[in-house]
């Protein structure tokens, strides 16, 4: 098969559409056939050499894809060559075929195309990990997502929106800000032209916000814990922002605010068939009614990943970019 290598860390041009061995399904896994796969943050990430695969997994970058079953490995039962599915990944997505452990794989929803289905497991399985698993975002409350046209933040509106929670984003832009009103965000915050503690302290009266979904790390850190509400829980996931930041611990005790960070790439096996199952039960039927979509700016040739990789670094793109195999 061909599948996207990283000979040397680097930018984009590190990418290399190169012919490799096919992968062989272990124990509870399956093989897929890969139809497409979407770059992820992380991927850039590995791509410069400061990310590297859980042990085990595959050394090619890509945390998702969508596909058909090609051959099932042994111990494997509920799943039947030629299915259409698409898989959350520790790794192996940029290529023509990978393969999954079982408890990982998801089918494709009803209504969704199945190229566009591979923009679903990793941003499906963050949010509903976090959000709702871990910070409990629970109908009337106000939820704030920073980076609102982002993949994850594409699903975090539809899915908060769709549980009853009043919906605010950060954004730079406005076309993005404005497409994040046309996915239901109530309260849309430009945070290159203002200050989001200001203005979700404005837009909801001086409480704050319930639960912050936050992308930057260590640059929002302070602000996030003053934009909380009381009882409000701040989830991190990421460090676009920095590793490092300063906790006024006084001001997070007075609001009886709670902060979580969590990856989900490195989690044991278990763990995430027990995400993925959760999503299976609770987002999958809002995919197969229209209520929840996927968000894609564009489909790319997997061959071309180094140009995806150019898009996404930009930050130009809303929703996610899709690598398509030959």
């Amino acid at each position: 098969m061909h599948a996207i290598t990283i000979p040397e860390p680097g930018g984009p041009e590190a990418l290399v559409w190169d012919e490799v061995p096919d992968p062989v399904p272990g124990e509870g896994e399956v093989l897929v056939d890969v139809v497409a796969s979407a770059v992820n943050r992380a991927d850039l990430l590995q791509r410069q050499g400061h990310y590297d695969p859980p042990p085990g997994a595959s050394r090619y970058p890509g945390l998702e894809c969508s596909g058909r079953i090609a051959a099932l490995g042994p111990g494997v039962s509920g799943w039947t060559v030629g299915d259409q599915v698409c898989a959350l990944l520790a790794g192996g997505g940029y290529a023509e075929k990978v393969a999954v452990p079982a408890g990982q794989l998801l089918p494709v929803p009803e209504n969704v195309d199945l190229r566009q289905a591979a923009a679903l497991p990793e941003v499906t399985c963050t949010v509903w990990s976090n959000v709702f698993m871990v910070a409990h975002l629970r109908p009337g409350e106000t939820f704030l997502v920073h980076g609102g046209s982002s993949g994850i933040g594409t699903m975090a509106i539809q899915l908060a929106k769709a549980v009853g929670a009043k919906v605010a984003v950060t954004a730079g832009t406005k076309e993005k800000l404005d497409y994040c009103s046309e996915l239901g965000a109530d309260i849309l915050i430009n945070y290159r032209e203002q200050d989001f503690v200001e203005e979700i302290k404005r837009a909801t009266d001086g409480a704050g916000a319930d639960v912050i979904l936050d992308n930057m790390g260590a640059k929002y850190l302070d602000r996030n814990v003053r934009a909380l509400a009381v009882s409000g829980r701040l989830a991190i996931i990421g460090m676009q922002g920095g590793v490092k930041g300063e906790l006024n611990i006084g001001a997070l005790m007075s609001k009886r605010a709670a902060i979580t960070a969590t990856s989900l790439r490195a989690r044991p096996l278990d763990e995430k068939a027990a995400v993925v199952a959760a999503v299976r039960e609770h987002v999958w039927p809002l995919l197969a009614d229209g209520n929840v979509r996927p968000v894609v700016d564009r489909e790319m040739p997997m061959s071309d990943a180094a140009a995806a990789h150019r898009v996404v670094e930009e930050s130009g793109h809303i929703g996610k970019v899709l690598l398509v195999t030959p």
